[in-house]
């Protein structure tokens, strides 16, 4: 039991805290959040933060930063609404907006490993580049997508199954199952926590740091094409504005879920785990009778006290293969 707890003790740290915030809740407004309505309503919007947070982790751990993720969600949504309003079918849509994002993160990637550019500037850059391509190229108008509603292919991504549970959910867990698997039971992740604990010594050991670093950018970059195209299908709409609030909100879950700025360590399940604080608190300030005003003060408090408790909990834990 002892062992269990020592190697999940992030994990277990994350997990306290959203019960408990979850108590609170229910505490404060019993008549809400005893309902499955409000879980179904989070839920819409928790599987596309999810995604992005499960996926953000490994770049957080390799040791680098992505922010340009935000313009990336926008960049998709934008070119499979506009290549669907000429159209082009909506599963060659979804096919090569994967694909350019997933290069934008590969450019990304080279950018840092082979110019050797700090991924803070170089992300925040493209972040700002791709936000003006896209303004400038939609010139600020909205893209229906209102011809999808009723196809296959909206309800196969952000549907409801039996009418109630969000398909989203579904895309979220098996993410998360295939990057748990790929972080704790693949050489990939060992690889990519050596390098964010020791560039150096990885390299010596023949581990292949950019190759993996820029891997790391791609990932990102595939799960923000994603994201914005479920975004655009759920809102039935494209906005030139997608994405823009994603930033902080993946971040926070990421740190929130035990996953330090330093490298070399993360969590999957705790990052899951972040995912759902940060969106339960959304919907939970508004449910309690507060104003969306107390949204941030909320957010700092329990981040403030997640990371001291991730401090006294997480130690120096390293996950080594």
């Amino acid at each position: 039991m002892k062992k269990y707890f020592d190697s999940h003790r992030l994990d277990i740290s994350v997990s306290f805290f959203f019960v408990l915030v979850m108590i609170i809740f229910i505490i404060a407004r019993p008549e809400v959040f005893l309902s499955y309505k409000i879980y179904m309503a989070v839920f819409n919007t928790l599987g596309l933060v999810a995604i992005l947070t499960v996926t953000v982790v490994f770049l957080i751990v390799v040791g680098e930063i992505d922010l340009s993720f935000p313009s990336v969600i926008g960049m998709a949504g934008w070119i499979f609404a506009l290549l669907f309003k000429v159209g082009i079918n909506p599963y060659i849509c979804f096919f090569i907006a994967l694909i350019v994002c997933s290069f934008i993160g590969f450019l990304n990637g080279i950018m840092v490993t082979k110019l050797g550019l700090s991924s803070l500037v170089v992300t925040l850059s493209m972040n700002f580049l791709l936000r003006g391509l896209i303004v400038i190229g939609s010139q600020a108008e909205n893209i229906s997508l209102v011809p999808l509603r009723a196809s296959f292919f909206r309800s196969l991504f952000v549907g409801n199954l039996g009418g109630i549970f969000p398909v989203q959910m579904i895309w979220a867990v098996a993410f998360t199952v295939f990057f748990y698997f790929l972080f704790y039971r693949h050489r990939f992740g060992g690889h990519v926590c050596f390098i964010g604990d020791n560039t150096l010594s990885a390299g010596e050991m023949g581990i292949r740091v950019d190759r993996v670093k820029i891997t790391t950018f791609i990932m990102v970059g595939f799960s923000s094409a994603f994201v914005g195209i479920l975004s655009s299908l759920l809102n039935n709409v494209f906005y030139a504005t997608s994405g823009s609030g994603y930033l902080l909100l993946i971040l926070a879950a990421v740190f929130l879920g035990g996953t330090p700025t330093w490298g070399g360590i993360g969590t999957i399940i705790g990052a899951l785990m972040g995912a759902f604080i940060i969106s339960f608190i959304q919907t939970g300030i508004i449910a309690v009778g507060l104003t969306g005003y107390f949204t941030d003060f909320f957010f700092g408090l329990i981040m403030i006290i997640a990371l001291i408790s991730h401090r006294f909990t997480g130690g120096n834990l390293r996950k080594l293969k």
